[in-house]
């Protein structure tokens, strides 16, 4: 998926949730029947959980103040009571039968406002499906009650505030399952009445963890850089990105062990949003089986931007441990695809998913809406039509212009107030015709600055263009209760939303849906809002440009009915078909694809140590075949640079120094690079160029099995490769004996994806049709080479030398190592012997026919699960391996740990 060819795909309006339903269940049917495990529920793993706690702790006998002590009493002659006596106290005694009293409760749960179209969504999926709604608890709210009332008025000091926090260090592990089962027991107003279970499982965080994350990292450094502004522009003083990195970090390794633990194999696991983002890989670590979806609300910003981010890489590696990556737009995803690529450098599959050393992460998007039912079903409340009535006479004979937002940088309210401003001074036949309501609703933070920056501007353009009986602008810094909102939507003639970035903005939907039933009034929407892409109808603007946006008002309030209609339709068909309930179900259908996906239907286990090490010390022969790059050295930007580390040489060393050991490295590197580095270690056997090259070990010279083969063919690639080495600054062309590689590793990584592909192309249906040759796209180049000659042709001319091995261990990581294991795939369906013909790689180098025709098959002493073929890379990376590990490091450590095995046996051995 190259920024160059991919091209947005529509939306489609026709689809319906029970469209969406059908493919979900039909998609569910078609994996059980292939044995892939589906549980039928969904995880969904949110920053908060839907409802507020509030905590009033039961009066403990410690916390009641005793009453005065009482006077000791004088010897009586009167001889104690028989009940005392009896009881030895005064208390009564139970009544018999009676049950033992309920302790009061201690926690009262509430909903909690906010996300609605998210909840919305998880709301009705239950119709469906079980789920698991996992977040935090939120503070833990305390009433004044949870101080009984004689002790708070015999405290010193003022009164405590009708509400505070109560601290989750005091909360006992009685108190928390105390709220872990009401929860079990609670049901929103939204869930189907008829639905499956929606579970609530709280994570309990650490305060101090707690707002560190959410008020630090998260609002801090990670909102603004989303909606185009680095931390320092909205910090108050000296700003770190890093300051709150550790909090972020702890709560999202917190929320991955929650899940870990509610988790059943065939669950599906969604994430939700940016508080969230390391989530997806310490899953990944945690239930590598698992199906992993995250979504993103907010805006993705460009790779310019985001690259400005110190936890860049560590960011976009968490995100990445996801199967599934979704985004609100096309553009967006975009945006995280390029950041991958620019940042982190990683490789674009030919589907647009992110490769992660084998492991891929698909892209997607999937805009959010509204739950439209709910909303229609609130515009018909009967609050609001006194208030419509009365907002109609109050401005009688006058257009009225609605906008609502929070009063955040990002809303655009500054821009929206200059462009009406705009509007009164371009036409001016609106004074005294045209009013603007503006409310504002306090944001989470609050930002004096831009407070007093809209009064000033309301009280200048009041003061400019108003009058004794005309207010052209009405601001109400205030939260406006539900029947005053809807009504002013209603009434309104234009709605203008204007915000500078956002992702899904709710307004925009409900003020068309307001309007079904009112003017089907025009809307006016920023391009820059992520729904804007979807809301094609409106009347979009860029913020910044004061003329468009006053052109913009002056048209939507000169606009004809016929075209109000056609483009309310329009947008209402949009809203409500593209509902929340729509997105929730589209979310679920998008991972089960993913889930049924070749990439993900087969998981490649990790490699066993214990079987490894038993096969090891058992075998009186044994073969390791390694490839280099990504194998025994990380790759690199700059290809000189991956030379062997300390840990390597040794193991190398120590597994050629045992007799009963033959070792190679198979590589796709020159001789020399090979020679330069390795060639110290006697007995290393060295395999050049892709198989084109082989020293034997113990030897010092190479044999070519290119000799006898046509490699007229090179100097034609080398041509094409100089065409494209011209036009792409960056790249360069490497010549070797046998093949001829092109190289854009340090080339811009979207600009030389595309001209690989365009490179490739050519060679494939020109070149490599007339003669016999073969082009491999590697990590970051493309190669040519003979056909004859592949590491495939290498393994076997090994194995052909060496039939008595007992054990052999191979690994590589990218496209040319599975020639490898599949040249190591010696037994056919239920064979238990193999057997191996002359390979070209043995006749190639015959002095003679004669020679050649003297070769016979030979029988391998090889049992099948004593090959131990092993990909580097991800356990969903696509090969014909048998078993994996994650890292180059890996490999070595097990080479160490066999070494480790064999001399403690023999330790063993000798002390018997």
């Amino acid at each position: 998926m190259d920024s160059f060819a991919q091209q947005r795909r529509p939306i489609d309006n026709s689809i319906s949730l029970a469209d969406v339903r059908a493919q979900v269940h039909k998609l569910e049917a078609e994996l059980r029947e292939k044995d892939i495990p589906l549980s039928g529920r969904i995880i969904q793993v949110c920053h908060y959980l839907p409802v507020t706690c509030a905590f009033t702790r039961r009066p403990r006998p410690e916390d009641i103040p005793s009453p005065p002590a009482t006077p000791p009493a004088k010897a009586s002659d009167i001889p104690p009571s028989p009940v005392e006596s009896q009881h030895g106290d005064s208390a009564l005694p139970a009544p018999l039968g009676a049950a033992p009293e309920k302790p009061s409760a201690q926690w009262s749960l509430a909903v909690r406002y906010g996300h609605s179209a998210m909840v919305s969504g998880i709301d009705s999926l239950a119709a469906t499906h079980e789920q698991i709604l996992v977040g935090w608890t939120g503070d833990i709210q305390a009433s004044s009650a949870a101080v009984p009332p004689l002790a708070a008025t015999a405290a010193s000091g003022p009164a405590d505030p009708p509400t505070s926090k109560v601290p989750v260090s005091e909360l006992s592990e009685d108190d928390k399952k105390e709220l872990e089962t009401l929860l079990q027991e609670y049901k929103s107003r939204d869930e189907p009445q008829d639905g499956k279970k929606i579970h609530y499982v709280p994570v309990w965080l650490d305060d101090k963890d707690a707002h560190g994350h959410y008020d630090g990292y998260c609002k801090q450094t990670l909102w603004p850089l989303f909606h185009y502004l680095l931390w320092q522009d909205v910090a108050t003083e000296y700003a770190s990105a890093d300051t709150h990195w550790a909090p972020y970090a702890a709560v999202n390794a917190a929320f991955a062990r929650r899940v870990a633990e509610v988790y059943r194999p065939g669950d599906l696991i969604w994430i939700h949003d940016y508080h969230l983002l390391l989530v997806p890989s310490l899953l990944r670590q945690a239930l590598p089986d698992a199906a992993v979806g995250l979504f993103v609300h907010t805006p993705f910003p460009s790779s310019e931007v985001f690259r400005c981010l110190p936890r860049r890489k560590e960011i976009l590696d968490g995100m990445l441990g996801a199967n599934l990556i979704c985004f609100q737009t096309y553009s967006y995803s975009r945006h995280f695809t390029s950041s991958c690529i620019r940042v982190c450098g990683y490789e674009v599959t030919s589907r647009g998913g992110i490769d992660v050393q084998g492991h891929v992460a698909a892209i997607g998007y999937c805009p959010v809406g509204v739950d439209a039912d709910r909303v229609a079903k609130d515009t018909l409340r009967p609050g609001i039509q006194p208030k419509l009535d009365a907002l109609r006479a109050l401005y009688e004979g006058k257009k009225i212009i609605v906008g609502r937002d929070k009063l955040d940088v990002v809303k655009g309210v500054v821009q929206k107030l200059r462009a009406f401003e705009k509007l009164l001074q371009d036409y001016p036949q609106w004074i005294g015709n045209v009013v603007l309501i503006q409310v504002t609703s306090p944001a989470l933070t609050d930002s004096p600055k831009l407070e007093r920056q809209v009064s000033e501007l309301v009280a200048h353009i009041n003061g400019e263009y108003g009058s004794l009986d005309f207010i052209p602008v009405h601001h109400y810094h205030q939260t406006i209760k539900k029947d005053e909102f809807y009504a002013l939507l209603s009434v309104a003639d234009l709605g203008v939303i204007t915000p500078l970035r956002d992702g899904m903005n709710t307004t925009s939907m409900e003020f068309v849906i307001s309007q079904e039933r009112s003017k089907k009034s025009p809307l006016i929407l920023s391009e820059f809002m992520g729904i804007s892409s979807n809301m094609t109808e409106a009347l979009q603007i860029n913020p910044w440009n004061l003329s468009e946006v006053a052109a913009a008002m002056h048209r939507g309030l000169t606009m004809s009915d016929e075209e109000k209609l056609r483009r309310h339709q329009q947008l209402y068909k949009t809203v409500t078909t593209h509902t929340s309930h729509t997105w929730a179900a589209m979310l679920a259908k998008k991972l089960l694809e993913r889930l049924g996906s070749q990439n993900m239907a087969r998981q490649t286990p990790f490699i066993p140590k214990p079987e490894l090490e038993k096969h090891y010390i058992k075998a009186k022969k044994r073969l390791f075949l390694f490839d280099y790059d990504g194998t025994l050295a990380p790759i690199v930007k700059i290809p000189s640079a991956a030379v062997p580390s300390k840990e390597t040489l040794e193991a190398l060393e120590a597994l050629t120094a045992d007799p009963k050991n033959v070792v190679y490295i198979i590589s796709g590197r020159d001789g020399e690079f090979l020679e330069q580095h390795l060639g110290h270690i006697k007995n290393l056997g060295m395999s050049a160029e892709h198989g084109g090259f082989i020293r034997e070990p113990g030897q010092s010279t190479w044999s070519n099995f290119t000799q006898s083969l046509d490699m007229s063919w090179m100097s034609e690639v080398l041509e094409i490769f100089k065409y494209y080495t011209e036009r792409t600054t960056g790249s360069h062309i490497e010549v070797k004996k046998s093949s001829i590689t092109w190289h854009y590793r340090s080339a811009d990584p979207e600009w030389g994806l595309f001209q690989c592909h365009q490179c490739q192309d050519l060679l494939e249906n020109n070149l490599a049709r007339k003669r016999p040759i073969e082009v491999l796209v590697g990590k970051k180049n493309l190669e040519v080479r003979p056909l004859a000659v592949n590491k495939g042709e290498i393994v076997k001319r090994i194995l052909y030398f060496n039939p008595d091995a007992e054990f052999v261990f191979c690994a590589g990581d990218d496209k040319t190592d599975e020639d490898m294991f599949r040249a190591l795939l010696l037994f056919p369906q239920g064979a238990t012997k193999a057997r191996l013909d002359p390979p070209l790689s043995v006749t190639l180098l015959a002095s003679s026919k004669d020679e050649a025709d003297q070769y016979r098959p030979v029988d391998l002493a090889i049992e099948r699960d004593a090959v131990f073929t092993t990909a580097v890379g991800h356990s969903s990376k696509r090969t014909l391996a048998v078993w994996h590990v994650t890292t180059p490091e890996e490999v070595v450590e097990h080479m160490l740990h066999l070494v480790r095995a064999t001399d403690e046996a023999s330790a063993a051995s000798s002390n018997l």
